[in-house]
């Protein structure tokens, strides 16, 4: 049996597990946090700070995170992270029933911690299989979102009035839940790494390895992947409840939404084998364009739910041919700097995406806002375009001799 599905170890079924946890904060987060941002907030513009808090907390907290990784290992560092998630969350829950607005930014600029960890459980799957494995296993530990695809959303519905403060039941649960993922890191192996033999600057300088054409378009990929998703994402419940639409409806689209973004995953890694990993992320921006089409039809939630669904299954595209791509772009010892870098730039652009969502959404509506994630999908199919060009000259210049 173990021949038939070496993918599957106890280790990466774990790591899967901890990746659906990790999902389920996000989800929720994006979930509720602009919402009682907007009933907090002294403006409403600023009603998507506390999630832009999130996204900038993960930026500031990248080269933390690199060090951490370096020093103590994966498990230590994925643990710790695990730990700020569940402070953050009881500070979140506070700062609710307080109605205190800047606490809940605090919080969640430090839960931005826990994220840039959970953004490198994709990178650390690629060292619990073969190395035959690779792209699939970073495919089906993404795939493990699905999990928060089914409980965040829901989550965020069912404990919305449990008490009477809106949402406080969901922050309480993200705490367990961060619990339990202590517990699910603790019984997971985790390679013997370079974390005592190599400094972050051993290998090539960090500029060598950003001006790769290759490492170039991976970043590319992933920012404005990542950014599109999350401008559009962060903006839907607020454009929903705008729209006078239930806050059960944009809990089914957010459903349907992460769905998308992470089911793919059990197959998306077997698709990079076969067709490579341009076509594929090609694919993914061809379906941004889809959701940016079908979002400016109209906003009943027919829409809001395709439109959403397209742009989850085209930010998995992109997500998983960027992270695939940039692994073929940096040596061993090169990992954590590199890691660091691309999540550096994924946060960077989420948290300019997460303050222009609310500002766009509250100030000049859902059509804008789509016209406006046009950009970045126009300059990541440049980019793509251009790479593929740039392999075909290489190709005939150098002809494979027979």
């Amino acid at each position: 049996m173990s021949n038939r599905h070496p993918l599957l170890n106890k280790n990466l079924v774990l790591l899967i597990i901890c990746q659906g946890l990790f999902l389920t904060n996000n989800v929720t987060f994006i979930a509720i946090n602009g919402l009682v941002g907007l009933s907090l907030a002294p403006a409403h513009w600023m009603a998507t700070l506390p999630v832009m808090g999130y996204v900038v907390g993960a930026a500031f907290s990248t080269s933390i995170v690199a060090k951490s990784q370096n020093l103590f290992g994966r498990k230590i560092s994925f643990q710790l992270g695990l730990l700020v998630a569940v402070f953050s969350a009881l500070l979140c829950a506070y700062a609710a029933i307080s109605k205190n607005f800047w606490l809940l930014v605090t919080a969640t600029f430090i839960a931005g911690y826990y994220s840039a960890n959970g953004q490198l459980y994709r990178f650390a799957a690629a060292e619990l299989t073969e190395a035959s494995q690779r792209d699939k296993a970073v495919s089906w530990v993404l795939a493990g979102g699905i999990l928060g695809a089914v409980i965040g959303p829901n989550l965020a519905s069912w404990t919305r009035d449990v008490f009477d403060t809106a949402f406080l039941g969901a922050y309480l649960t993200l705490s367990i839940a961060g619990f339990i993922g202590i517990l699910i890191m603790q019984c997971i192996h985790f390679p013997e790494e370079f974390k005592s033999q190599h400094a972050l600057s051993d290998g090539r300088p960090l500029k060598t390895i950003l001006r790769q054409p290759i490492f170039m378009v991976a970043v590319i990929g992933a920012a404005l992947g990542y950014g599109v998703m999350n401008l559009l994402m962060a903006a839907t419940p607020l454009a929903m409840q705008i729209c006078g639409l239930p806050f059960s409806d944009t809990a089914l689209v957010l459903e349907w939404h992460v769905i998308g973004m992470f089911a793919p995953g059990f197959f998306t890694g077997s698709l990079i084998q076969r067709f490579g990993t341009l076509k594929i992320m090609g694919i993914g921006v061809a379906l941004n364009f889809m959701c940016i089409a079908i979002a400016l039809t109209g906003t009943e939630i027919r829409q809001f739910l395709f439109a959403l669904f397209l742009l989850g299954v085209g930010w998995n595209f992109l997500f998983t041919g960027s992270t695939s791509l940039a692994m073929t772009a940096y040596q061993p010892n090169e990992r954590d700097k590199a890691q660091a870098a691309i999540n550096f730039f994924v946060f960077g652009t989420m948290a300019f995406t997460s303050l222009g969502s609310g500002a766009l959404i509250t100030s000049q509506g859902w059509t804008i806002l789509n016209y406006g994630s046009l950009i970045p999908v126009v300059i990541t199919a440049t980019a793509l375009i251009w790479l593929s060009s740039q392999h075909r000259r290489q190709r005939k210049s150098s002809p494979m001799k027979l």
